[in-house]
């Protein structure tokens, strides 16, 4: 009898370092990269967008975070043992991906075809289509295109969601931005609508229909009105999109993120937090990334920006 006792209590013990163990290696990495400053006080804050983000995520189960600021990490090493990667930062020639001659888009790409996941965000969805626009298709299913695609500011209706986990917890909400929209899709898919195409899963996330003002312009660069924009009224667009990959990664593009207090609004919040778990591969809760940001969290680590004139 003591025996059995003896050989239970063993078996319960082996059992429990394996599963502490298991879950030790199922942790996963997340690593985001903030962009230099630019823009006036409280838009484009990608240093403190990222450090904020960061802090909503601390302490979720099953995930680490680590974060570098002010353009390009020093060290490489971040990514190589990451699970995904973040960029929020400038985009379109100035990108980071696509400086020193196309050895960090190399790189990134390697890390993408093992299986790493990919977000981009805001300015950080542009990229020029010769430089980077076939890895992006590849990466996150789609890129913001200069003279294709437009950037008002504009406060549009997300009243309804696909059934996904980025959009668990997540109540309809409108809220001012610059909001991107007719972006290249994969395939030229017009992107309101979920698709399969090639073995890639392309699913909207927060979709909803620029009226004709705001198709008319003006936009934030060019002006505008563009012909093909106002041609498309009546359509919905995306501006959130995610993608799960043939090689088994996923990605996302968000085109909101302009101005750094949106950050303080729940769902806009929690739709990108989920979004940064989902790709990461650990599970996103029922009811969303659970998150508060307070005024205080808001003013912390704005980049020292001249103020507006």
């Amino acid at each position: 009898m003591r025996f059995r006792l003896l050989h239970v209590a063993c078996c319960l013990t082996l059992g429990l370092l394996t599963t502490v163990s298991a879950s030790a290696q199922e942790t996963k990495k997340l690593v985001l990269i903030a962009g230099k400053p630019s823009h006036p006080p409280r838009m484009h804050e990608f240093n403190a967008g990222v450090q904020l983000l960061a802090k909503c995520l601390q302490g979720t189960p099953g995930l680490k975070v680590e974060y570098a600021l002010n353009g390009w990490p020093q060290d490489d090493s971040i990514f190589h043992d990451a699970d995904a990667a973040v960029f929020f930062m400038d985009g379109g020639g100035k990108h980071e991906l696509v400086q020193e001659n196309g050895r960090r888009l190399k790189l990134i790409d390697s890390l993408v075809a093992k299986g790493l996941g990919i977000g981009c965000m805001h300015y950080g969805v542009e990229v020029v289509p010769d430089q980077a626009g076939q890895q992006f298709l590849r990466w996150i299913g789609g890129h913001y295109e200069n003279a294709l695609s437009c950037n008002p500011i504009w406060e549009p209706e997300f009243t309804s969601f696909p059934n996904h986990p980025i959009t668990r917890g997540v109540k309809p909400f409108q809220i001012k931005d610059e909001w991107y929209f007719n972006i290249r899709f994969v395939s030229d898919i017009p992107g309101n609508t979920g698709a399969r195409i090639d073995g890639m899963t392309f699913t909207p996330i927060l979709v909803a229909e620029p009226s004709v003002e705001v198709r008319n312009g003006p936009y934030v660069y060019p002006k505008g009105p563009y012909k093909h924009i106002q041609e498309n009224a009546g359509r919905a667009e995306a501006m959130m999109w995610a993608v799960e990959r043939p090689d088994g990664g996923r990605g996302f593009g968000f085109t909101g993120g302009h101005y750094h207090d949106n950050w303080g609004n729940d769902n806009f919040r929690k739709v990108v937090l989920n979004a940064m778990l989902w790709i990461s591969k650990v599970p996103v809760p029922e009811q969303g990334a659970v998150s508060a940001v307070s005024a205080e969290d808001l003013n912390a680590n704005l980049d020292p920006k001249p103020a507006k004139k």
